[in-house]
């Protein structure tokens, strides 16, 4: 027989059927014993009364894997408003020790630490589930988005001879036979290389991050959405872009993940133009409204972050603001300088909900301004003659940005950490499950 899903099951009231799953519940009253089953359609009840059937439970706990055949009927107290009458029951999986979490309740109520040890059980629970339902949203909206603009897909290498910025600085050193290679901190070279052949490209890959950070911001392997495209008029154009991708992947999220919102008690922001700001506005903000002395700062401080994107929300109605003109001594050596005010640059930031989930910039197209901001920064060029060469072919004007999905994620569901947006998180402290 064909197996039927729960979410299925109301469909065939009067009919035979067979559903396979994880036992989610067992009640026991009297010679009766009720199970709630578990599939990724949801959950379905089952009546169990048969003697041979019982005896089959008499050991069973709740995650042990089954099918159960039975006849549908109307009851409007069951989940999806239907249960099954048992005809048998087939064990397809017991448990053989005992569940460490109870992941059949609405509330885990483990501390971090614990629910990312047991992974591998906690993920079953429907709350995680939700987060990851989410976030395939999110990565599905951001694909879709950046194809119907006639972005062409690229993969890029993740075992590489030298860094996006100087070498082997916040990068994992790997062996690869005699010579010395590192993890990919960043894809930016390469992509900046490919808007070369295709004008419009876009990523979704992993990067690694040697940085020695303990923080609810941070892990060391992250899924990075960036994108770079050519012949843009200005910078700006970048801004103008995400802004319809915010907007887009919003809709999405409103259409298809409400009930996963609904779930984890979190609220899909309603989209409004994001304000545009310089750095060193934010930083006036900054001392007016909140007494922060940062006036001048090369960067903005977590606490910052949270301040500006409170007085957003305050002000123009948006949990989103962009920061732009960082200083250049701030950025990597690709980052544009604004012709205006050479000490800033052509970059920005999105902020949303106090965390910064996008990074951009323009970048240089020009050979001899690659090698002037390089020479200036003390760079040696050494690793980068591949990426360099291009720009002796001509380069046209172009820039791009990118997005940490677990950071995303982690902000759109309002979670505490980020490590809660990461199926198998790794940092400093944790290279497994």
């Amino acid at each position: 027989m064909e197996r039927t899903l729960s979410i299925n099951v109301a469909e065939r009231i009067g009919k035979e059927v067979m559903v396979s799953g994880w036992i989610h519940k067992i009640r026991k009253l009297g010679g009766i014993n009720f199970i709630v089953l578990r599939d990724r359609g949801g959950l379905v009840q089952a009546i169990v009364e048969k003697t041979e059937d019982l005896d089959k439970l008499k050991e069973l706990t709740t995650e042990s894997v089954v099918s159960i055949t039975g006849k549908v009927v109307k009851e409007d107290r069951a989940p999806g408003g239907a249960e099954i009458h048992v005809q048998n029951v087939e064990i397809l999986s017991p448990v053989t020790e005992d569940i460490p979490i109870e992941i059949n309740k609405k509330d885990l109520n483990v501390n971090l630490d614990t629910l990312l040890d047991f992974r591998p059980l906690t993920l079953r629970a429907f709350s995680q589930k939700a987060i990851f339902k989410v976030q395939a949203e999110i990565l599905s909206a951001w694909r879709d988005f950046f194809k119907e603009l006639d972005f062409t897909e690229i993969n890029t290498p993740k075992i590489v001879g030298a860094g996006a910025e100087t070498g082997g600085a916040e990068m994992f050193e790997v062996k690869y036979f005699k010579k010395k290679a590192y993890l990919a901190q960043s894809p930016q070279l390469y992509k900046e290389i490919m808007a070369g052949v295709f004008e419009r490209v876009f990523e979704t890959a992993f990067v690694y991050r040697a940085e020695p950070h303990s923080t609810s911001r941070h892990i060391n392997e992250y899924m990075s959405l960036d994108i770079e495209m050519a012949f843009i008029n200005s910078w700006t154009d970048l801004i103008d872009m995400h802004q319809d991708l915010i907007k887009y992947v919003i809709d999405r999220l409103k259409k298809n993940s409400k009930k996963e919102f609904d779930l984890l008690g979190a609220k899909i922001p309603d989209f409004v133009k994001i304000p545009v700001i310089k750095l060193r506005e934010a930083q006036e903000i900054l001392e007016k409204e909140y007494g922060e002395k940062c006036i001048g700062e090369p960067d903005l401080e977590p606490k910052h972050e949270k301040q500006l994107c409170e007085y957003s929300t305050k002000k123009w109605n948006s949990e989103f603001i962009f920061i732009t003109h960082y200083p250049s001594k701030k950025r990597p050596f690709y980052t544009m300088d604004d012709p205006e005010s050479p000490e800033e640059t052509l970059s920005f930031d999105l902020l949303f909900r106090g965390l910064e989930v996008t990074t951009g910039s323009q970048r240089l197209h020009r050979y001899k301004d690659h090698m002037s901001k390089m020479k200036k920064r003390g760079m040696s060029t050494e690793g980068f003659e591949d990426y360099l060469n291009v720009f002796k072919y001509g380069m046209p004007p172009h820039g791009g940005f990118c997005q940490g999905l677990e950071r995303l994620t982690a902000r759109f569901l309002e979670l505490d950490n980020v490590k809660e947006a990461s199926l198998f998180p790794r940092d400093m402290n944790r290279l497994k499950p």
